[in-house]
C-alpha cells in the first residue's frame, strides 16, 4: 500500500504504554472471538470478559521514553486514518454537509471509553456515545499471525470498517438498530447486527474507492489482503474454528461470503446508494 504520502491525521489519542481497567465493554470485531471462546470451553462470554478484566491491571504505567517498536504502525494508521478523513469530507461537501471527524485512541492492554471499559481482548471497536474508534496496535500482529491476513492493507481495512460504523452513527443508522434491541429476540437483533456489520464493510470499500482514485495508494495484491482480513474473521469461518459447526442464528457480524461481498461491492462502485442499510443481505 502505498501511504507515505498520506496526510497524518491530528485527531489521535495516543495512550500506548498507559493502561486502565474498568468493565470491559462488547464490542468491534474482538466480541465474535470471545463468543467464539465460549462456545469451545462451554464458558459463559460474559465469565470469559470477567477474567480479562480481572486480568488488566488498573495502574497506569508511565510511557517508557525514546521510541517504541510500534512507531510506524502508529504512523501507518494516522496516515489511513487521515486518508478516511479526506474521502468523507469530500464525499459529505459533494452532499452539502459537514463530516465530523473521529477521535482514534491507541491504547495498549486497557483503557476507558464512554461505552465503558476496553480490552486489547476485544480488537478494534467504535463506540457511538464518544466518537472513537479504538485500537491496540497489538492486533495488527494478530491480524497477521492468529488470523492469517498479512499485508498494510488487511490493517487499513479495519481501520476503514471501524471509521465506517461513525458514518453510520452520524447517519443515525447505529441509533436506529439500537432502540429496536429490546423490542426483538436475541436471533433477530443479531440479523440487524450483521446488517449493520455488513453496511460499514460496504463502507470501507467506499473509501478504499474513493482514496485510490484521490492518491493512488493501492498495490498489487492490496485488495487481496482485505478480502483475506474480512474472510478471517467471519463468523462462520470463527465458529467452525472454535466448535466445528456454525450457527447462523448467532451471527453478529457476517460470513465470511457476505463480508468480502460487501467489501468489494463498495471497493468496486464507490456509490453510497449501492449499499444502503435497507438494502443489505
Amino acid at each position: 500500500m502505498r501511504w507515505q504520502d498520506l496526510r497524518r491525521s491530528s485527531n489521535i489519542d495516543d495512550r500506548r504504554g498507559m493502561s486502565g481497567g474498568g468493565k470491559v465493554a462488547l464490542g468491534g470485531i474482538g466480541v465474535i472471538i470471545v463468543v467464539a471462546i465460549g462456545l469451545l470451553t462451554g464458558q459463559d462470554p460474559q465469565e470469559i470478559l470477567s477474567n480479562i478484566q480481572g486480568t488488566q491491571t488498573e495502574q497506569a504505567e508511565s510511557r517508557p521514553a525514546g521510541p517504541r517498536p510500534d512507531d510506524k504502525t502508529a504512523d501507518f494508521v494516522s496516515a489511513v486514518l487521515g486518508s478516511t478523513e479526506d474521502v468523507w469530507t469530500q464525499i459529505y461537501a459533494q452532499n452539502n454537509a459537514e463530516y465530523e471527524k473521529p477521535v482514534l485512541q491507541m491504547f495498549s492492554n486497557a483503557t476507558q471509553s464512554a461505552c465503558g471499559g476496553a480490552s486489547s481482548a476485544m480488537g478494534p471497536f467504535y463506540c457511538p456515545a464518544d466518537h472513537k474508534v479504538y485500537i491496540d496496535l497489538t492486533f495488527c500482529d494478530e491480524l497477521r499471525d492468529r488470523f492469517n491476513a498479512p499485508g498494510e492493507f488487511a490493517v487499513a481495512y479495519v481501520v476503514a470498517h471501524e471509521v465506517g460504523h461513525h458514518v453510520q452513527n452520524l447517519m443515525g443508522i447505529s441509533q436506529q438498530v439500537q432502540e429496536q434491541r429490546r423490542q426483538l429476540s436475541e436471533a433477530e437483533y443479531n440479523k440487524l447486527s450483521v446488517k449493520l456489520e455488513l453496511q460499514a464493510d460496504f463502507l470501507a470499500g467506499v473509501w478504499a474507492y474513493h482514496a485510490n482514485q484521490r492518491d493512488k495508494i493501492l498495490e498489487p495484491g492490496d485488495l487481496e489482503a482485505a478480502l483475506t482480513a474480512a474472510n478471517a474473521i467471519g463468523d462462520d469461518k470463527l465458529q467452525k474454528e472454535s466448535q466445528g459447526y456454525v450457527v447462523p442464528d448467532a451471527f453478529t457480524h457476517g460470513s465470511s461470503e457476505q463480508r468480502m461481498y460487501w467489501f468489494k461491492k463498495g471497493y468496486e462502485t464507490g456509490d453510497l446508494n449501492q449499499g444502503r442499510y435497507q438494502d443489505i443481505r
